[in-house]
């Protein structure tokens, strides 16, 4: 018998499945697709510092920051009382690679056993992990899943760009939640009318097009990093709105680039290693999808012409090649460096590394390529910020405001 609780087939019809806040735009319409398919789920938005302090309390402090900040978000609000928790159950995602990430779920897991051992964890992956789960994603949901992370880089996109310059405070929100009900409904709907991209590309960028917005020109900050630090408010001390109260416009690389950077490494380390496998086929075969309708998003972006576009996957491959092997997977590997140099080339010089402390891959691939990517862009401004429950925010802050001086000279 296994010694913590599963997800079993009954439980999707009576459980709430909790989801932790690490890409607020993306997730909401990925839970409507899960919706769609029956089961209820709940984004956390509790973020105040009992979260850090049960982080601390359930797992090791070496333990790095992200799982620090899932689990204690998960614990505190099992505590709060908000919860059935004979009803509740955990949703962790799993890269299946070598850093620490996979693993969180054994330590989710374990603190659960001592304080809420009725409560079952559900693993988002594509790796085949976790197979005895009732938890699970069909081709049609992958499907979905598709369209919901190029959408929501689209959103994401534009929602910096429009709130950093929007005369009327708010207007870019109002935006923002309109889309993500209309996006979510298509894919709660049992039509296909999300697949009509092109149609609803253009009405998202007419939208956001319409927020009347201030003609200035403001410093742009490029956020790259660890995935967790770099997309959620709670990691990264909700350093967006930060820069924007500081008169900068942020710009956030896609998410779609992480999940290209994910299907084309298995297509890599087969040549690499000369290690073939039915998967390498269906990785190759999903990435040349990918990357397909990363390119129509493009297009179309491009035509419009009021927004910058997102960085094209096989331009970033090419760049990577200047600077790193792509045989450098471990954690985010070879795609920060890449993503470093497009930023800095496409004019947005001033750049932070959001890593957590201690995070060795991170700290070879950013802080370790920051020099080469600065003699190849001279003028790139680059700072490797650390996220830990230790470090405190205005030091974080000071930090970026002082390489926000040297911009601003």
């Amino acid at each position: 018998m296994p010694d913590y609780a599963k997800f079993t087939e009954d439980m999707i019809k009576t459980h709430t499945i909790l989801v932790p806040d690490m890409l607020p735009i993306h997730f909401k319409l990925l839970i409507s697709i899960f919706e769609a398919e029956g089961y209820k789920m709940e984004l956390l938005q509790n973020d105040s510092r009992a979260v850090v302090d049960e982080g601390l309390k359930n797992v090791h402090n070496d333990t790095c920051y992200p799982a620090l900040l899932v689990i204690g978000q998960f614990m505190d609000a099992l505590k709060s009382g908000k919860y059935d928790v004979d009803k509740t159950a955990l949703l962790i995602t799993q890269t299946g690679g070598g850093c620490r990430a996979s693993n969180y779920i054994h330590l989710l897991r374990k603190c659960l056993n001592n304080s809420f051992p009725q409560v079952p964890v559900c693993s988002l992956n594509f790796s085949g992990l976790e197979k005895d789960s009732a938890f699970r994603i069909t081709a049609p949901m992958f499907l979905k899943f598709l369209y919901a992370v190029l959408y929501g880089d689209l959103l994401m996109t534009c929602y910096n760009k429009c709130r950093a310059y929007e005369v009327n405070f708010g207007d870019s929100k109002k935006v923002l939640e309109s889309w993500q009900k209309k996006l979510g409904d298509m894919f709660s709907g049992g039509k296909r009318e999300y697949m009509k991209t092109k149609k609803y590309y253009r009405q998202i960028l007419d939208d956001f097009a319409s927020v009347e917005l201030k003609k200035e020109n403001k410093i742009k900050v490029g956020i790259v990093g660890e995935i967790y630090v770099k997309y959620s408010p709670l990691a990264n001390n909700h350093l967006e709105d930060f820069l924007i109260s500081e008169g900068c416009e942020p710009v956030v690389p896609s998410l779609i680039e992480f999940v290209m950077y994910c299907a084309v490494t298995a297509v890599n380390n087969a040549k690499l290693y000369d290690n073939k496998t039915k998967s390498t086929f269906a990785y190759s075969i999903g990435y040349k999808l990918i990357y397909k309708k990363q390119k129509e998003l493009i297009k179309i972006m491009k035509e419009h012409g009021k927004f910058e576009p997102l960085h094209d996957f096989e331009h970033l491959r090419k760049l990577a090649d200047k600077y790193i092997s792509q045989g450098v997977v471990m954690g985010e590997g070879w795609l920060i460096p890449a993503e470093m140099g497009s930023l800095a080339q496409s004019g947005v010089e001033n750049i932070i590394c959001a890593q957590p402390f201690g995070c060795l891959p991170n700290h070879i691939v950013a802080k370790g390529m920051s020099r080469a990517i600065k003699e190849d862009n001279p003028n790139a401004n680059i700072v490797a910020i650390d996220y830990d429950p230790g470090a405190t925010r205005v030091n974080q802050e000071n930090r970026i405001k002082l390489m926000l001086a040297n911009a601003r000279r």
